[in-house]
């Protein structure tokens, strides 16, 4: 459709008023983000330099593993490049058929899976990697790279330093360890982007745990086999749905009987 459009050049009154609003909402706005770019680069060269990296590092991706006692464990990967989380370019990995609280074979799976398939020519490879971990994942983390022929990456343990207090962490450049003043630059890069990672796992491994739990109870329910299960998770929406639902409204499921849904209503919400 058609419509004619009218510009006014020269705003008076109410509209004069929105437009200098905007232009300083935008002003504001520019300067901000250029303050931020600033302080980035100033953060990155602190860390290339503390941590004897060449100037061509811009993209670093960061690995962390969440999982309570070995359950649901998850592995995250958030990317940071030109001065910013690339949070579009987060990846969470299932860890599967590893010994429950392995934190050294889930980062070893982790890399793998991503990295065989930058090694394959699916995405980009990174300039640096910062592994949530001391020597020994930093080595896992290493052989896992040699194994997808990306050994020259350049690899980064963050370690919690001997009270797990932030500002004390030991950075692990290969067998060196190098440990950064609180207030240093380079080390709030690190921690920012070691934070996201760790933030991004837990998220993750809560979600799969919450998940993990709820599916164990249904299929511990007697009389509720794998048809039945899918059922209830469709007509409800999920698991929460489920979990939600009266005795009534459970008894409106194809193949629910009365003495079925009151069984299953008690069952979910003893546990």
């Amino acid at each position: 459709m058609k419509r004619s459009v009218h510009v006014v050049t020269r705003p008076i009154g109410e509209r004069r008023a929105w437009l200098d609003a905007a232009h300083e909402n935008a002003r504001q706005a520019l300067a901000q983000r250029l303050s931020e770019q600033a302080t980035q680069e100033v953060r990155l060269a602190a860390m290339r330099e503390a941590l004897g990296l060449p100037d061509t590092v811009q993209r670093i991706e960061c690995f962390d593993v969440s999982h309570t006692m070995g359950e649901a464990m998850v592995a995250s990967c958030v990317v940071y490049d030109r001065k910013d989380m690339r949070r579009g370019e987060y990846r969470r990995y299932n860890i599967e058929d590893v010994t429950p609280g392995d934190d050294y074979a889930a980062l070893a799976q982790a890399l793998s899976r991503r990295y065989g398939r930058i090694a394959g020519g699916e995405g980009v490879a990174p300039d640096l990697i910062f592994i949530d971990g001391g020597k020994g994942q930093v080595g896992a983390a290493r052989q896992a790279l040699v194994e997808t022929g990306l050994s020259d990456i350049c690899l980064v343990g963050i370690a919690k330093g001997p009270e797990r207090k932030p500002g004390l962490e030991e950075l692990w450049v290969g067998d060196r360890m190098v440990q950064l003043a609180p207030d240093h630059p380079g080390l709030h890069l690190v921690q920012q982007i070691r934070d996201e990672a760790h933030r991004f796992a837990i998220t993750g491994h809560r979600a799969r745990r919450g998940k993990k739990r709820m599916t164990s109870t249904l299929e511990g329910i007697s009389g509720i086999g794998a048809k039945r299960r899918r059922q209830l998770l469709t007509r409800f929406g999920g698991l929460k749905g489920v979990m939600g639902a009266s005795v009534e409204d459970l008894a409106q499921v194809d193949g629910i009987s009365r003495k079925l849904a009151e069984k299953i209503y008690q069952e979910l919400h003893a546990a």
